[in-house]
């Protein structure tokens, strides 16, 4: 294909992929933007919410606090649900930060109940989550930005339109003028015409947020997708992946072992990492998933599991962070470039801003458009007037 047709055929692939997402994509930025400091916020309502929870000795000499077993912990929120024998404790979460509270989800029946935030030094229940504006906020900004609010169907539009970002910001780089000369890619001229000044942003905006939106899209689409791209990256990275999730071997008439010992086989196998999350079996047949934060791990949850069998204790898997096939640190590697959290605070800023460009590049795009298609409408309607005149002169 000829270069200028090859050029034409990447302008109007760009053009219309814009205008057909280009709500979509401004939605999904937005709401991007908004989760990037997620965390932060919630933490910082979390505490006006419960209080300061101080785990140092008092101003009378007594000695710093220990935390209680996780065991105690559960056994206060179990009490505070005595009365509803159908609800069970689904999971808690242990932070490796000394002030903040154990974080304990019940569950009824097929449904999540609110977070429960617990005191791991009293075992008080302090809070919960359904009280907190913000816990509520965030969960719809998620919610629209993973599914648009649409259950499935959402979800998986959500996918596609992340597919057609990434299509959309690769077509963007290669029609962008600095590709002939590197300063006219950057530069701005705010004393032109509305209409150059208005391109100029789109071209800057566009290139500065092209590699970001890139791997958002990316990353987004298989997350949305993962049945189908996870089968493909671990075939590409040639990474064997067990067929099947660990199970419990059901044994008539034995109840599940106390999480005291369960806890001591697993620490066993992670004997210098903290604990972070235990999930614990909602069927009779699944494991004990509990998971721990290796000191060279630099997620704040950790990344490494060991998976029981709840009847006998017997190590099922152990998925170690520091050993894992390259499949699986692939697909780990997603959430870093998603989040922006890969460079520390300078890229989580960025991240704001790229979830902004969506915004900018469709308004600006538009315009162009529009001008394109005013212009066009002019000639054919000077053509028009011409050719009557033409008519006009030969009778």
């Amino acid at each position: 294909m000829h270069s200028k047709k090859l050029r034409d055929f990447v302008f109007t692939l760009h053009r219309y992929i814009g205008l057909a997402i280009g709500l979509i994509a401004i939605i999904i930025g937005l709401t991007g933007s908004l989760l990037v400091f997620h965390d932060e916020i919630s933490e910082f309502l979390l505490y006006r919410h419960i209080g300061t929870i101080t785990p140092q000795g008092d101003a009378y000499g007594n000695p710093k606090r220990e935390r209680l077993p996780v065991e105690v912990i559960l056994n206060q929120v179990k009490t505070a649900y005595i009365n509803q024998p159908d609800v069970t404790i689904d999971r808690i979460y242990i932070s490796a930060k000394p002030n903040a509270p154990a974080i304990v989800v019940p569950r009824k029946q097929e449904s999540d109940l609110a977070e429960l935030y617990v005191n791991p030094y009293t075992g008080a229940i302090i809070g919960n989550s359904q009280k907190i504006f913000s816990e509520r906020f965030f969960y719809f900004v998620y919610e629209l930005h993973y599914s648009l609010l649409a259950g499935k169907t959402g979800y998986a539009i959500a996918g596609i339109a992340a597919l057609l970002m990434f299509i959309l910001s690769i077509t963007g780089i290669v029609l962008w003028p600095g590709w002939r000369k590197l300063l006219n890619g950057f530069k701005i001229k705010l004393n032109a015409h509305p209409k150059r000044i208005n391109f100029d942003i789109h071209k800057v905006a566009g290139i500065v947020t092209a590699i970001f939106i890139v791997l958002t899209g990316f990353t987004g689409f298989c997350w949305n997708f993962s049945d189908f791209t996870n089968p493909i990256i671990y075939a590409v990275t040639f990474t064997n992946k067990s067929a099947s999730e660990p199970v419990s071997k059901l044994i008539p008439g034995k109840t599940p072992l106390e999480l005291t010992d369960q806890l001591k086989t697993a620490r066993a196998t992670f004997p210098n990492a903290m604990l972070g999350t235990i999930y614990f079996p909602r069927k009779p047949e699944d494991a004990l998933s509990i998971r721990f934060k290796l000191p060279q791990d630099d997620d704040e949850n950790g990344q490494s599991y060991v998976y029981l069998d709840q009847y006998s204790g017997k190590v099922l898997r152990v998925d170690n962070i520091l050993e894992i096939p390259l499949g699986d640190q692939v697909l780990n590697s997603f959430e870093p470039l998603h989040y922006g959290t890969f460079g520390g605070l300078p890229t989580r800023i960025l991240y704001i801003f790229v979830g902004l460009a969506p915004l900018i590049l469709f308004i600006t795009g538009f315009v162009m458009w529009w001008y394109r298609r005013r212009s066009t409408s002019k000639l054919l309607k000077e053509a028009i007037f011409i050719e009557t005149l033409s008519k006009n002169a030969q009778k």
